[in-house]
């Protein structure tokens, strides 16, 4: 049992695939923290966009 537990800390096969796992986790919890804030910004942006397309 201690071999094979060794064995699959030493086995630096999967790392690639578990680096971007995480990446993605961090992300969508920081979106999940800051949604408020990203979709007031998204908003001021669009409304902005709006704002500007009918004076053309």
């Amino acid at each position: 049992m201690k071999d094979w537990l060794r064995n699959i800390f030493k086995d630096k096969k999967g790392m690639g695939t578990v680096e971007v796992i995480l990446i993605i986790v961090v992300l969508v919890g920081l979106v999940i923290i800051f949604k408020g804030k990203i979709t007031g910004v998204v908003n001021d942006i669009f409304e902005k966009i709006v704002s500007q397309t009918s004076r053309i």
